[in-house]
């Protein structure tokens, strides 16, 4: 078993990466707990990874981006009152981002912070979102507009959950593993391309790295916990993206919405001249455009329903649109002047870049 151990401010915590399930069994132990688990992860392990689970200590919930929301939040809750929870229940969330989200949501807040456990499903919460204290919700069409900060006590992470992702899934993990290395430097970026055919393949060593290297980078971060200063540059890709997740009404996956971003951040970046042409058009070629298999259409890239949607990001705090960029030498900035005449500007090289029809 691997231990990654990550320090926060309001508490410590641990990821253990284990091939075996054994821990399954330990986590029956706890005497008060109430497991969580995505509907179609519960269908698939039930009868086998699961087996020794108390099924009267389940709550099957059927998951996807459209119950993201206060609506499913309160619906833990109940679940809890129905069990008269108190202070020493723990939360045992087993599944991808959006159970992460929920149950993280859940437990921060009833009684004022509940124990907690979480069981990553998806290569997306496996290799980003596992770690980093964040839960986020979204509000009617504004994606994580809602959301606390609090870490699990502790994280289990299987990484052979990921034989049986959709591919649309593994893909939009992919996305954050990519965006995640290049925010890592060079080195990164060699090592996960050394071995993206054999990632893609879901090879269980390669798969390993990826989700090592990637943590490893966000751990480079975490340090500005609260998201103040260099923590920004995690966002690469998002500000463009969550607005792309919104325009398609969540039909571009979250990762695969991020990939989509980092090309549009890098348009504005190489017209600002902060990345060269070669630059851009070596990340393109090498690993961004072969892994976008989620193209956004036309009606996805309108541009007033863009800029709408990125007005509403939280990190915007002026008059200007905020965009994480990359340059050459994979340096990191940060804008917050970015007005409608160059978002339209980029938007239209974007469709050319990526082949919208």
């Amino acid at each position: 078993m691997q231990v990654i151990n990550v320090k926060s401010a309001l508490r410590d915590y641990q990821v253990h990466i284990t091939e075996t399930t054994d821990f399954i069994r330990d986590l029956g132990n706890i005497k008060e707990r109430l497991y969580v688990i995505d509907s179609n992860v519960w269908e698939i392990y039930r009868e086998q990874i699961f087996r020794g689970i108390d099924p009267s200590k389940v709550m099957v919930l059927p998951i996807h981006e459209d119950r993201k929301n206060l609506y499913t939040v309160m619906e833990v809750y109940d679940e809890l009152m129905s069990r008269a929870a108190k202070r020493n229940m723990t939360l045992i969330s087993i599944g991808g981002g959006i159970v992460q989200d929920i149950t993280g949501f859940a437990a921060s807040t009833l009684y004022r912070g509940l124990n907690w456990l979480y069981v990553p499903t998806t290569l997306l919460a496996q290799a980003d979102s596992c770690i980093g204290s964040k839960t986020s919700l979204n509000y009617k069409n504004y994606k994580n507009l809602v959301g606390t900060f609090f870490p699990p006590n502790s994280i289990y992470l299987h990484p052979s959950f990921l034989k049986t992702l959709r591919d649309e899934d593994f893909y939009s993990g992919l996305g954050e593993v990519i965006k995640l290395h290049l925010i890592g430097g060079a080195d990164h970026v060699k090592s996960l391309l050394a071995r993206i055919d054999q990632v893609r393949e879901r090879q269980p060593n390669a798969l390993l790295d990826a989700i090592s290297g990637s943590l490893n980078v966000k751990l480079g971060f975490l340090d500005d916990e609260f998201d103040r200063g260099k923590r920004n540059f995690l966002n690469f890709g998002h500000c463009f993206g969550h607005a792309l997740e919104a325009t398609s009404n969540f039909a571009i996956p979250h990762g695969q919405a991020v990939m989509t971003g980092m090309v549009f951040a890098n348009i504005v970046a190489k017209n600002r001249r902060f990345m060269s042409k070669n630059f851009f058009a070596e990340l393109n070629e090498k690993i961004l455009l072969d892994n976008i298999v989620s193209r956004p259409t036309q009606d996805h890239l309108n541009m007033e329903h863009i800029y709408s949607a990125m007005k509403m990001d939280k990190k915007r705090i002026g008059d200007g649109l905020t965009l994480i960029m990359q340059g050459d030498g994979y340096k990191m900035t940060k804008i917050t002047d970015l007005f409608h005449p160059e978002l339209e500007k980029s938007i239209d090289e974007l469709k050319e870049v990526i082949g919208v029809i």
